[in-house]
Formats: structure tokens, sequence, C-alpha cells
């Protein structure tokens, strides 16, 4: 699975934890493998660093590992729990009001990411580790949640320049990003790009119904939820971040629903929407790294499309998962602005890049 791997012990412990379960024959080999871990503080560090501190120590205590782990590096992981269920009960509570607000404009909203997951997935248990909370609402409706939710306490990000007002909806992978007493929500429009968008809606009209404190909400379904976090990770791979956080929760989505994802329409909406490589170099890690066993299908399309390089890559994230100097920064630059729509809103979007506002620069650099 991963021997042979150029990978420490530490590194290797926290791939293994990272999951919401485990077969009983896989535990004696975790055991053993916390009996070698020398360095604890390393291990703390980059559980913090990959944002899965919560989850760790989690497991950790499920599967009696934690007598291996010295004291004040168990009271570390044990607080980031802590913090963590306070953190998301926050969030649930004020995603809630939210939602009632927008609820009553009849705007629909699917949630994304951190709290989808910690609510369908994870368990609602305070595991999955995030900072804010993104939405996705129809593009008609996105300028007026966001100014619903300004007229209600709400304060945006500045713009990075005022000449971004006309393409607000169409700048960015979501709207400026807005606060409201240490809460913070983004509010997304597209999820696929834009020559992909009638996955967007696939993923809008497939998500089903819920409710968080009595407001309606929707959750993605779980086939249409991992493809867009399979190229959600691939945008942060392509700002040279990665965390193991993103592949837990491929991982433990794969473990809640393996039959609704493991269809053929996963590889078929991939290979319509030009994701085939994409999916396939992210499909790789989860058979090598974690021993996810696929449907022979799934196995031909990842030999045939997984990029040479895919473990290679994954192995250098789990040692440096953030604050890497960019290497695809012009690549990057022309995909964002290859998804704006129109000659005149590119040009608008390049005129604000060279002319930012004094607001974002002091934002950005603390200036």
């Amino acid at each position: 699975m991963i021997n042979g791997l150029k990978l420490r012990n530490e590194e290797l412990l926290l791939c293994r934890l990272c999951r919401m379960s485990f077969d009983p024959e896989n535990i004696p080999g975790l055991r053993s493998m916390a009996e070698k871990i020398t360095d604890w503080n390393s291990f703390s560090d980059l559980a913090a660093n990959h944002g899965i501190a919560a989850l760790i120590y989690n497991n950790m205590a499920s599967l009696g590992l934690l007598q291996f782990v010295p004291p004040d590096i168990k009271e570390i992981l044990r607080n980031s729990l802590l913090t963590n269920i306070a953190r998301n009960a926050g969030f649930i509570e004020k995603t809630s009001w939210v939602s009632e607000l927008l609820n009553y404009y009849g705007i629909k909203i699917v949630l994304l990411k951190g709290l989808a997951l910690e609510l369908s997935v994870y368990g609602n248990t305070g595991l999955r580790q995030m900072t804010d909370v993104d939405i996705l609402v129809r593009r008609e409706e996105s300028l007026k949640a966001r100014k619903i939710l300004i007229e209600n306490g709400f304060i945006s990000h500045p713009l990075k320049s005022t000449l971004y007002k006309p393409i607000l909806a169409y700048a960015g992978k979501h709207l400026p990003t807005l606060t409201k007493e240490g809460f913070a929500i983004e509010i997304h429009n597209e999820l696929f790009g834009k020559k992909n968008s009638f996955l967007t809606k696939k993923l809008l009209d497939d998500s089903y119904e819920t409710e968080i404190k009595g407001a309606k909400v929707f959750i993605p379904d779980p086939l249409m939820f991992f493809l867009y976090l399979v190229k959600h990770l691939w945008l942060h791979e392509m700002n040279n971040e990665s965390q193991l956080r993103l592949y837990a929760d491929l991982v433990a989505l794969i473990g809640k629903h393996p039959d609704k994802i493991f269809d053929s329409c996963l590889t078929d909406l991939a290979i319509k929407a030009d994701l085939h490589e994409i999916l396939a170099s992210h499909l790789r890690p989860l058979k090598d790294i974690w021993g996810i066993s696929f449907p022979g299908q799934l196995n031909d399309f990842f030999e045939k499309w997984s990029a040479p390089d895919t473990i290679s890559k994954f192995i250098f994230f789990i040692k440096n998962p953030k604050n890497n100097p960019q290497t695809n920064r012009a690549e990057l630059y022309r995909y964002h602005l290859g998804e704006i729509p129109g000659f005149h809103r590119r040009l608008l979007f390049i005129l604000g890049d060279l002319f930012p506002t004094p607001e974002f620069m002091k934002r950005r650099y603390g200036c």
C-alpha cells in the first residue's frame, strides 16, 4: 500500500489515521507504527498544518493509541478537538440564521465543503476543521444573496479594485468574503467553470434537502460532491498547497457512500467535462496511500489517465502543505481569466488587477 514510499513514520501514521472507519485487521499495524514515533512535536505540527488535529485526536482515542503520545502533545491535540467542537457549533448556529434569512427570499442554499461534510459525513462531532462556511446559490441570485446579508449586518472584504464591481459575479472562485461577529461566509455561484456549468446545475438540482436547527438547507449528492471536492483539491494544488484534510474528505465520503460514488456516471461526467486527468490523478493516492479498492472500470480509468508524478506530488504536499512559493502563477492567472465571459469583462479584470484599491492592499499586506 504505502511501503517503500519516502515518508517518515510520523507522516505515514497521519495518513493512515485520516479516515472515519478502520478495518480491525489494520489496527495492530497502527499500534506498531505509533510505538515507533520518535518526533511527536513534528507529528502534532503536521496535524495542525494539515487541518486534521481534531480528527487525529478522535481516532487515536478510539483506537487506544493515546498511550504512546506524550502528555503535552496529547493535550494540544485534545484542545484542537474541543476548540473545533465549539467553533463548529457556532458555525451551525449562524448558518442556520443565514439560511432562514435567505430562505425567506426564496433563495436555495447548498452547503459546500467543510460544513456540508461535517453534517453529512463526519457526524456533526467537531471532526471537520474549517475557518468559514461556503454556500452555493444560483448565479442569478448570488448578488441578491450578498445584498441581503450586507443589509443584515455582514461586512464585505474589500474588492481588489472598484473596476471589479461590474464583474463581481464572475471574478474569482466566490464573491468577496462576508463577515459578521467573527463568522465568515463565502457565496459561490459556479463550481466547475463556465465550460462545465452543467455540472454546477446538476449539483444544485441533485442536492438533497435537510435542516440545521430548523432551517432548510441542501447538501450535495455524494457523487457530485466527490467530483466537486476533487476539482477543489486540484485548484489548491495549482496554488502549490494541499492538505491531508482535503484527502480525508474524499476517503470519508467514499467510506459512507461507496456505491453512489463508484458509479460509471463519475467517469462519464469527468470525461465529458475534460476533468478525467484531474480525477484519475486524485484517485491514485486513494488506492496507493489509503488502500481503497475500486471497481475494475475505475482502476482502468486512473491507470490510463493519472499523471506519472501523482504520488511524488502527493508526498511533497504531505511534507509541505502550505506556504510554498507559487510555481504556476501564470497558469493559474490564465485559468481564472479564462473563466470570465466576454472581452470587456476580462479587460476589467486585468485593469482591476493592475490598479488595486488601497483598502485591498492594506488588508492583503497588513500595512
